[in-house]
């Protein structure tokens, strides 16, 4: 697992999404960050690139509850 490091500003310019779109992600249980002892989330560059594969998807008209599927299903396979 990859070491979460990185604030939510970092992960916006990384991705290009919103700090909004982001949050939302999180809420909806898509991508799930750390947090530090004062409660920033965290970011690993695994994460990073499950916005962007998730954001990619969005795109392409899946819904936030197929894709949770998804990737429940890559969680119980490691």
């Amino acid at each position: 697992m990859s070491q979460k490091v990185m604030s939510i500003g970092i992960v916006r310019e990384l991705t290009g999404l919103t700090e909004r779109q982001i949050r939302y992600y999180e809420d909806k249980q898509l991508v799930f960050p750390g947090r530090s002892p004062g409660g920033a989330r965290k970011f690993s560059f695994e994460d990073v690139e499950q916005l962007k594969e998730i954001h990619s998807k969005m795109k392409d008209g899946f819904h936030t509850f197929e894709l949770r599927k998804t990737i429940a299903g890559q969680q119980t396979r490691h």
